[in-house]
């Protein structure tokens, strides 16, 4: 290590804080404005400003000794996430499962953030190896850590919270691009606002050429009133093929190589609840199994897939960034039509409340719920014509498709975000004088 970084331990860096729940039973103590972080808050943020719950200011004060202030480092130190690392938004309180650090000593805390979030294995050694480990407050302390000059410090984090700041950003614009699309959905093809507009002779307040797209009544089905012209089908006459993934035995595990390619492997974990993909969370399987014995299951760019066992109804669509993938039993694989039906128009239209309720009724409880690849291709929905309904769905596919670029994009930041992480936290990539200069 070169002469200017320094050896030590986090407890000589500031104020080891354990953070401590307030009594069930005391009175008002929970519904307040002050967060309380547990370790389901540490969802893939760095920084944590909103929380699951909250305190009362009385509730905060039950526990005063676990208040920690904005910028503490705050490090989950019991069960399957220990070893996870945030960084507190604003003034907090934290639950016994996280240790936080509140750096006093002149150090960055954004790159003691970062040195700990790259060191998940060694924390949970620290533990030991009981079942339920659990970093008490003493062993956390005792963590020792290398740091440059505090210049460099600064330099390094600014660096890595730049590309984070660029993630972030383009989470929060998805989370409104996704709310846009999904609320021109309901209006335009649920609630069909354009038609009733037009149909009680009033503005349906649309560009002429998408409002041209939409009838000016409304006709008799089986679903209710839809609009004229438009009709209601089942999946199978819109898609190319249902189908559902495989799980490989360990036998076709077996005898791949270890020279085999690996790819992609969906499973419902990886499914997020809006939808997205956890790159996080994809497994891997033997390119000679994803060709062999998983053959049937190649996912495909623009394939949906929807999870029909153990957690039921997580929607999606396969970009192009996932393949080459495959996928196992507990996900379904709907192909639409290529040419005929956007993928994202079938992702919207399988998020809907009432296709889920009526697809839902139909799930078989045994020892894990489950839908059949034949309640799936029976569910009903209304539809455009289909020869307009690429034109009609346009505006929306603009706004799912930027959603997708900045969800590209950040996969990426993230990528060179992981390859710089620990070559700078350790030194072994070293920054300019010209860079540290900026930082002093």
């Amino acid at each position: 290590m070169a002469g200017e970084w320094r050896e030590a331990t986090l407890d000589q860096l500031g104020r080891i804080v354990t953070g401590k729940t307030p009594a069930s039973s005391g009175p008002g103590f929970f519904g307040g404005d002050v967060p309380f972080v547990t370790p389901t808050d540490f969802d893939g943020r760095r920084v944590i400003e909103s929380t699951g719950r909250y305190l009362t200011e009385q509730g905060a004060d039950a526990v005063s000794g676990s208040r920690i202030p904005r910028r503490a480092v705050m490090v989950s130190c019991i069960g399957s996430d220990m070893g996870k690392a945030v960084v507190a938004g604003r003034e907090c309180v934290t639950n016994q499962q996280i240790n936080s650090i509140v750096v006093e000593s002149g150090d960055d805390p954004l790159f003691v953030y970062y040195n700990l979030s790259t060191r998940k294995a060694e924390i949970r050694a620290a533990a030991g190896g009981s079942a339920q480990p659990i970093l008490n407050k003493s062993a956390f302390g005792r963590i020792e850590i290398f740091l440059p000059a505090s210049a460099e410090q600064r330099a390094i984090a600014h660096i890595l919270g730049t590309l984070d700041d660029k993630i972030e950003l383009n989470r929060r614009m998805n989370e409104a691009l996704e709310a846009m699309a999904r609320a021109l959905f309901k209006s335009w093809f649920v609630d069909f606002d354009p038609v009733r507009a037009k149909a009680e002779r009033r503005d349906p307040g649309l560009p002429n050429p998408v409002a041209n797209l939409f009838p000016d009544r409304f006709e008799d089905s089986e679903l209710g009133e839809i609009p004229a012209g438009w009709r209601v089908s089942d999946l199978t006459q819109v898609t190319a093929q249902i189908t559902k993934g495989t799980t490989p035995t360990e036998t076709d595990m077996s005898n791949a190589t270890a020279s085999d390619a690996r790819i992609n492997y969906l499973r419902v974990n990886a499914i997020a609840e809006n939808g997205s993909i956890l790159y996080d969370k994809i497994t891997k399987i033997p390119e000679t199994v994803h060709k062999g014995a998983l053959k049937r299951s190649i996912l495909r760019a623009n394939d949906v897939v929807y999870t029909i066992a153990g957690t039921i109804g997580r929607v999606g669509v396969v970009e192009d960034d996932l393949l080459p993938a495959n996928t196992n039993q507990a996900v379904a694989i709907i192909r639409p039509k290529p040419g005929l039906i956007p993928p994202g128009f079938l992702v919207l239209t399988m998020r809907q409340q009432a296709f889920q309720e009526e697809l839902h009724s139909n799930i078989v409880h045994a020892v894990q719920a489950n839908l059949s690849l034949g309640m799936i291709s029976r569910a009903n929905a209304v539809f455009p014509p289909l020869d307009s309904l690429d034109k009609i769905f346009k505006p929306i596919e603009a706004l799912l498709r930027k959603a997708s670029a900045n969800r590209r994009e950040s996969r990426i930041l993230a990528a060179l975000r992981d390859t710089l992480l620990p070559k700078l936290i350790s030194g072994e990539l070293r920054l300019s004088h010209s860079i540290k200069q900026l930082w002093r």
